[in-house]
Order: C-alpha cells, then sequence, then structure tokens
C-alpha cells in the first residue's frame, strides 16, 4: 500500500464514491432525471437545467496551465474553504487524528479539524522574528497523530511570507507521515514562485491556490487543491459530485485567459504600489504604534486605541478587520488595500 493511501483514513481508502451521471454531451440526456428545457431567462452555454460537467476538464487545464502544473495533480473546489474541509476529512478521523496550525494564521484551518471531530496541535509563528516559521519546533511537535501541518504564506493576518527553503525541510522531515499544506491565497501579490514547483521532489506537498484574491473572483468561488494525483484520486471520491457550478464554470473559462493577462498584473502592480504608500502613511500617524511589512493585499497595524480606531473607521462608512483575538495581536487591526480613493478617505479618517 502506497505511503498516501496508509496516511488517509482506511474508510476513505475503501470508500467506492459516488457514480455521477456519464458526462457525454453529444449524447441526449436521458439519465439525470433533468428537465428537457431551460429555465425562461437562461442565457447560459450549456444550460442550468442540465447538471454541470464533474471536476470540468476544460476548467482543469485552464487552472493547470495558470499554476503551470500537470492536469492530473489539479482538483477544482469551491474556494480553498472547501480544500482545506476535504483534506482533513479524508486523512484525520476523529477524536484520534490532528491538524497543526501555527497561529496567528488563518482561522479555517482549525474549524475545519473541529468540524471533523480532530485535534488542534499549535505551533506559534515566532512573533518576535517578524512572525517567522518555527520550523524546528512543527517537526518536534508532528507526532505520529498530527496528519496535516496547515501553513498561510503569505500569512493571513500578518501578511508576511514564510520561508521556502523553511517549508520545504519540514516536508522532508515528515516525509511519508504528514501533509504539508500550503496555503498561497496571497502569492501573486507577493510576487514569489509557488511551491507547487516543488511538488515532484516532495509527494507530502499540498498547495492551495484560489482565484478569490488577485484575480478578483471571490464570487465565483473557485479554488485549487494542487499535489499528488493519488491525493487528488481520494479528495475526488470526498467532493460532491457537482461541487463547481455552470455559471461558475462558464465565468472563469471566459474571464480566466490571455487577453485579460496584461490587466491582470497591471492590477497586481497597482495593489503593491498602494500597499507601500498606505504603509508609509499608516507608519507617520500619531495613532499606529506599527505598521508589520506585507507581501499580501493587506496590512496589519497596531494602534496604540484599535477600539477608537474601528468606530472612527465605521462612521467613515469603513469595515476593517479587528485581528486583537489572535495571539500576539491584542492592538492590531486588519486593513485591505482598496482603490486609491478609498484608501485616501481611510487615511483621512484615521488621521483625524
Amino acid at each position: 500500500m502506497s505511503w498516501v493511501k496508509e496516511l488517509a483514513r482506511a474508510d476513505i481508502v475503501a470508500l467506492k464514491g459516488y457514480e455521477h451521471a456519464a458526462w457525454e454531451p453529444e449524447l441526449t440526456r436521458l439519465h439525470a432525471n433533468e428537465l428537457p428545457w431551460r429555465s425562461l431567462g437562461d442565457d447560459s452555454r450549456a444550460g442550468l437545467n442540465r447538471y454541470p460537467e464533474p471536476q470540468p476538464r476544460a476548467l482543469i487545464e485552464r487552472l493547470a496551465a495558470l499554476y503551470d502544473v500537470a492536469p492530473q495533480r489539479v482538483l477544482a473546489s469551491r474556494g480553498s474553504d472547501e480544500a482545506i474541509d476535504l483534506l482533513v476529512r479524508v486523512f484525520c478521523r476523529a477524536n484520534i487524528d490532528a491538524v497543526m496550525i501555527c497561529p496567528p494564521t488563518f482561522g479555517m484551518y482549525a474549524v475545519a479539524a473541529r468540524i471533523q471531530g480532530a485535534d488542534v496541535v499549535s505551533v506559534p509563528l515566532r512573533a518576535g522574528d517578524g512572525f517567522a516559521l518555527d520550523e524546528e519546533a512543527v517537526v518536534k511537535a508532528a507526532a505520529s497523530h498530527v496528519k496535516i501541518v496547515f501553513l498561510c504564506s503569505p500569512n493571513n493576518p500578518t501578511g508576511n511570507l514564510l520561508d521556502a527553503k523553511a517549508i520545504l525541510r519540514v516536508a522532508r522531515e515528515l516525509a511519508g507521515r504528514t501533509l504539508v499544506v500550503v496555503d498561497e491565497a496571497y502569492l501573486e501579490f507577493a510576487g514569489s514562485e509557488s511551491l507547487a514547483r516543488q511538488l515532484a521532489r516532495h509527494s507530502n506537498l499540498v498547495v492551495l491556490r484560489t482565484l478569490s484574491k488577485a484575480h478578483g473572483l471571490a464570487g465565483a468561488r473557485l479554488g485549487s487543491v494542487i499535489a499528488d494525483p493519488e491525493i487528488i484520486k481520494l479528495l475526488r471520491k470526498v467532493i460532491a459530485p457537482y461541487a463547481i457550478t455552470q455559471l461558475t464554470i462558464e465565468a472563469v473559462l471566459q474571464l480566466l485567459n490571455a487577453e485579460t493577462a496584461p490587466a491582470f498584473q497591471e492590477r497586481i502592480e497597482m495593489i503593491r504600489a498602494e500597499r507601500a504608500r498606505v504603509s508609509r502613511a499608516l507608519g507617520a500617524l500619531p495613532s499606529v504604534s506599527r505598521v508589520w511589512p506585507s507581501a499580501a493585499n493587506f496590512l496589519l497595524a497596531e494602534f496604540r486605541d484599535a477600539a477608537s480606531t474601528l468606530a472612527r473607521a465605521r462612521n467613515a462608512r469603513f469595515l476593517i478587520r479587528d485581528a486583537r483575538g489572535y495571539a500576539e495581536l491584542g492592538s492590531a487591526l486588519r486593513i485591505t488595500i482598496g482603490a486609491s480613493a478609498q484608501n485616501n478617505r481611510l487615511l483621512q479618517a484615521l488621521s483625524s
């Protein structure tokens, strides 16, 4: 038995997945109990009266090309949230196995684990070192019941990139016994190379990507799991058969192409420039004690009176994220970088 099947839940390995209606669009469909007519006003290409293709080939190939990986390494999911949930369900047994998180970090890793009944092992990032990964502590704490280590890079909510070499050393140390899942939701804003390029050398490495952030498609709810093909096969057993809607499939295929690439890159550069400008402006405010460096599309700033800052932002009709509930972030707020005019209005409100 392969190490992937040994690591996964035995009942998932043995599971016979749901057999969805055969996908042969050239034939007349009288096998899926669908209505033969479109709904009035339905102008989709395929028709919303028909079930969409499960894991659509054209979509998977487009995502594989975008992330420069083989199609058999890609699973399309409803955002990264579903990807996280699928990984935990496939690899963690309730009341037996655990995931590891490195706080302060994205909250869904722990939520998905607790919904599944898995334990959560916590190894904090080194706040005194710019929230760097404590790789030695991670490896030491990864006991046999820790099936997944979740790492977020750039990290949410701190914004910093984790050291890629440190991540790969952790993956090498945990090879064959633990998945190292790297959430790269904000990677486009960092301008760094994806760790997906390292999958051939580190088969226990899993990379999560999303179209929600840099591509401006949060409402489409489309993420990707990039991993060893054997891991992808297990996840396909568990994901809902028609998870990706026809409207999402058509929208993404239309919007994710070579013609839109220049505009996409221009917007990335605009966010980076605004991030630098807003960081400098925040750092000059008397109410701000620290602005953390960021490789994402947001800034984490520590305020002398965070509650008052939240109130001023709301009075100016802005919502910013209260990060004070995270360990080590008792006075911090997270501010998403908006358009230039929005950023100017917020800075004016916070400086008054």
